[in-house]
């Protein structure tokens, strides 16, 4: 009677979690992956599972009361490369997208393409991440901003713990391109003065980006050798894409944070036509602190954004999206002197006042004209001003100081492209287009010092054409050309690229590419007849698959900069080691410089709630001035080694607990010493120019660690998370400068240990 009752209540517990046990919507669409056209009768699995199906003639799949958690997608269809789609997370109350991209078969073997959610849109065989929000989201310490969670991926060094600078290969951070949508835009970063010397803006970097990651979809990052559609770009190029909105359900996300609080909401305009809209606005937690009063050893600092997304599909005249982005911050710092000191350092005498803003907005349009035709089209504005004032603050003993400094920049890109990818049918692909930019810029800093206003016209045809050599080789082979008509420029730009499939889950590929680049408005102040950079890309790259949840890749790399550019007073003095932002003098053409180093880099996707990224990198960066030899350049720092590790528990399919360390250990980068005789004469700090980057810091240390729990119930989702950057609180260098008030070189650190405590919404 007893082994009844119990048999009995072990049955009613089990129904009852079944009954409980939440369940979601998997939809998508199955296209191609260069013409975007849909792909019927494709089959579509859910691992380990029994769920299966097959598209739709319109390309689209859809599953049912899936249950909850982590999952697995494969993708299968003749004539494709089957795909394993990873790190997938299905949650109760939100239908998972995922549109899937897939490449034909180049052999007849039995492929098998593992991936994460964000497939490789820019076509190239080397050199190139995908990056996902989930993995925005994971990763330790990342901000929710994918500009940081590139300093996990081999080769890439951060220039400072407050900003998301970014030394590609030992290259200088001016050298990455930010895009969106496909096209270049200026600096969608906030803060752009975060943790730089005398609080001057940078070109490419800030505090964080603009975009919320809930704004963003697929993104590539691109570290060498870029494909022919790429251009005016050194180093790197984080292309980012945004995410459309649910067509089908109204979903909203609300996360408070010490990043700030952050709103979202996405949902159908019309079910019928399939439109819909994304839109986010997110306000700062250090400027809600700021509003009450409460500042930080002096400073206030604000930020907030606002971003939407509308997406019209339309079979007759295309697919058309509608964006916009703006964002605005300022960080002002007033001396506050609480304990009754009095001034400390140089930067009490002062009041520096940074506010700056950016917006960017645009339309795309993309049409099949036959299933083998895509035609793309962009039109997209973008502009960024920085302002920046600096005074001394009434006290005594400032009276002998540097007089008032005012500095502003503006700068903005209306940019227009048009781009037809074709697949032939001998099976090769054929890309062609062109981007036509109107740059406009002017800028006043320094007092004067350096000013000027310059409007002008930067034309990027390019072609590019990819096909078989038999079953195991495929190779591209392009072309891309720069006309800039300020400076009556113009460059033809080859690209190539060869990769041989050398079994079902090995490939080797060669890669080459020549590339140059605009330069910083504040440096054509001095000398409009400058020619642009130059750099020439080799890379050789082996990636073996191992079995269906690990990846590993060697890429070796040879860079060689033409070119750049070179004081004509110093003879150490060139680009690849300027620090990123305006310092009036006088340049040339005729530096040069090399990069050339080996990656090492072991992926394990996240399969059964562990996941591995482990990488390590050994590199030169060397630099030429118009004399001499070469020698070490500021961002040579010889090695980078990244190790981030993460597991997830599953208590139920509703709850989950995760823990995420990473660990990363920098070589240290090199400076220019500091002359102290001519700075106590100026009363400012003076750069030794005159011999070679001779300081060298301390080697950079730093882990990160991420816990979160996840709860999802039937109509709400909510985790809890906390990021604890530089766990250890290591004290790393951030730069040294002369300080007039004490008298002597200082050091200044980078930051020490910082607890992000996140709360997040899904409803």
């Amino acid at each position: 009677m007893k082994l009844k009752f119990t048999s009995l209540l072990i049955f009613l517990l089990m129904g009852l979690t079944a009954f409980a046990q939440q369940t979601g919507t998997i939809r998508g669409t199955v296209r191609d992956a260069l013409t975007q056209h849909e792909l019927q009768k494709i089959t579509v699995k859910i691992v380990g599972t029994a769920m299966n199906t097959q598209t739709e003639e319109s390309g689209e799949y859809s599953f049912g009361n899936v249950p909850v958690g982590r999952l697995e997608l494969e993708i299968s269809g003749v004539g494709y490369t089957k795909q394993l789609v990873k790190e997938l997370l299905l949650a109760s109350n939100k239908e998972l997208v995922v549109d899937i991209f897939l490449e034909p078969s180049i052999t007849d073997l039995e492929e098998v393409q593992v991936t994460a959610a964000s497939p490789n849109l820019s076509g190239a065989k080397t050199s190139v991440q995908a990056i996902t929000v989930e993995q925005v989201m994971r990763f330790p310490a990342t901000f929710f901003d994918p500009a940081r969670l590139a300093f996990s991926f081999p080769g890439v060094a951060n220039t400072n713990d407050q900003a998301n600078n970014m030394s590609i290969r030992g290259n200088n951070p001016r050298g990455l391109q930010w895009r969106l949508e496909g096209m270049e835009i200026v600096n969608p970063n906030h803060l752009a003065n975060a943790g730089t010397f005398s609080d001057q803006a940078t070109v490419n970097g800030g505090g964080t980006n603009m975009l919320s990651a809930q704004m963003l979809g697929n993104m590539n990052f691109l570290t060498g050798a870029f494909p022919a559609e790429y251009g005016n770009a050194l180093s790197g190029v984080m292309d980012m894409r945004l995410r459309k909105g649910n067509n089908q359900e109204f979903e909203h996300t609300a996360q408070v944070g010490l990043i700030g609080v952050d709103l979202a909401s996405e949902g159908p305009l019309n079910k019928e036509k399939g439109s819909s809209y994304l839109i986010n606005y997110r306000y700062s937690f250090t400027g809600l602190l700021g509003l009450m009063g409460v500042t930080f050893g002096g400073e206030d600092i604000r930020f907030q954004d606002l971003a939407v997304n509308l997406s019209f599909p339309s079979e007759k005249i295309g697919d058309i999206t509608v964006f916009g982005m703006g964002g605005k911050n300022s960080n002002e710092f007033a001396f506050d002197d609480e304990e009754g000191t009095g001034p400390l350092e140089e930067k009490d005498l002062y009041n520096i006042n940074y506010n700056s803003k950016m917006g960017a907005a645009g339309i795309t349009h993309s049409k099949n004209l036959n299933p083998s035709l895509l035609w793309r089209n962009a039109l997209v504005y973008s502009g960024l001003r920085n302002e920046r004032s600096q005074f001394v603050a009434p006290d005594p003993l400032s009276s002998f100081y540097l007089p008032p400094d005012y500095d502003v920049t503006n700068t903005s890109k209306l940019s227009f492209s048009t781009i037809f990818m074709r697949r032939l049918a001998s099976g090769g692909r054929l890309k062609s287009g062109a981007y036509i930019t109107r740059t406009a810029d002017s800028l006043s800093i320094y007092n004067g010092l350096s000013e000027g206003q310059f409007d002008s016209w930067l034309i990027q045809p390019f072609l590019q054409f990819s096909g078989k050599l038999g079953s195991k080789v495929l190779f591209d082979l392009g072309a891309h050309q720069m006309n800039y008509f300020l400076t009556n420029t113009s460059t033809i730009e080859p690209r190539a690229s060869l990769s041989f499939v050398l079994g079902v889950s090995s490939q080797l590929a060669a890669a080459y590419g020549r590339h140059s680049q605009l330069l910083d408005n504040w440096i054509y102040a001095s000398n409009q007849s400058l020619k642009l950079t130059l750099s020439d890309h080799y890379v050789l790259s082996f990636d073996k698959r191992i079995g269906e949840k690990s990846n590993f890749r060697a890429e070796a790399y040879y860079q060689s900069i033409h070119s750049d550019l070179a004081s004509v007073d110093f003879q150490y003095l060139t680009g690849m080691n300027l620090r990123g932002y305006a310092d009036p003098m006088t340049l040339n053409n005729g530096a040069k410089g090399r990069t050339y180093g080996l990656e090492l880099n072991y992926n394990r996707y996240l399969d059964n709630g562990f996941f591995l990224l482990a990488n390590a990198t050994v590199y030169k960066s060397e630099s030429i001035g118009l004399g001499g030899t070469y020698f070490n350049s500021r961002y040579d720092g010889n090695y980078i080694t990244n190790f981030t590790v993460g597991k997830e528990w599953s208590f139920s399919k509703e709850r989950v607990f995760g823990t995420n360390l990473r660990l990363v250990y920098l070589g240290g980068f090199n400076d220019y010493a500091i002359d102290q005789a001519a700075s106590e004469t100026q009363m400012t700090t003076v750069f030794d120019y005159n011999q070679p980057l001779t300081v060298e810091n301390d080697d950079y240390f730093r882990s990160d660690l991420r816990i979160y729990l996840k709860r999802s119930k039937a109509k709400l989702n909510r985790m809890w998370s906390i990021d604890i950057q530089n766990l250890t609180n290591q004290q790393n260098v951030a730069y040294r400068y002369y300080d007039a008030f004490q008298g002597k070189v200082l050091t200044k650190y980078q930051l020490g240990m910082i607890p992000m405590l996140n709360y997040r919404w899904e409803f």
